[in-house]
């Protein structure tokens, strides 16, 4: 068993079923954990596994999973040299406590990925909006949310102030192929002329002799 799987079975051992699952994978190891019991795994991974560091937390979006949300936190340990994973799944319309009170670096995480996602952080001191503006609809960074978004702002000459509208878009232009750029353009890219004029362009592969 490598030293990350160790320290996995480790930590799932002193949490009991709190922990639902532990993978190493890429050579990081992950924690699947019970959002109920988010507080007691943080404090544990603080105080007796060390990891002092929040790296990181943020947010993924499943929309077919029951519970659509993974709020997801990245530890780091200097002294042992490790980082780890935690993943809490959420559902729609659920929240999650906030982990300030052990890592105070969460303040501005939670809000932003309230704001990207929706999901509110239970006890957090100032659960607003940090990245959207004021009275802004939807989460955009759910899977769901359009491209184009709801709104669009403009300076108003005759109002003179920045007024908000309805996006007005016309079909063809929410229509997308995926497509490369480079894939089925309609005409000769500079410098392409000169491989059709080749006398083994017909081969198929100019580096090919017939």
């Amino acid at each position: 068993m490598t030293d990350l799987a160790q320290t996995g079975e480790n930590i799932k051992a002193a949490l009991g079923g709190a922990v639902t699952s532990v993978t190493v994978a890429r050579g990081e190891l992950t924690l699947d954990v019970n959002a109920a019991d988010i507080l007691k795994v943080m404090a544990h991974l603080h105080t007796d596994g060390d990891f002092k560091i929040l790296v990181d937390l943020c947010g993924n979006d499943w929309p077919q999973r029951a519970r659509r949300f993974d709020i997801v936190y990245h530890l780091l340990s200097l002294t042992r040299n490790e980082r780890i994973r935690v993943k809490a799944q959420v559902g729609e319309g659920e929240s999650i406590s906030s982990i300030i009170g052990v890592y105070p670096a969460a303040g501005w995480f939670e809000r932003e990925a309230f704001d990207m996602y929706g999901v509110p952080f239970t006890d957090h001191p100032d659960m607003r909006r940090i990245l959207t503006d004021y009275g802004f609809s939807g989460y955009p960074l759910r899977k769901d949310f359009p491209l184009t978004g709801y709104v669009e702002l403009r300076y108003d000459d005759e109002l003179k102030r920045v007024v908000y509208q309805p996006v007005q878009l016309v079909q063809e232009f929410r229509d997308f192929d995926f497509m490369s750029p480079w894939e089925g353009a309609p005409h000769i890219l500079p410098g392409d002329e000169k491989a059709a004029m080749a006398p083994n362009a017909t081969s198929g592969d100019p580096g090919k002799k017939p």
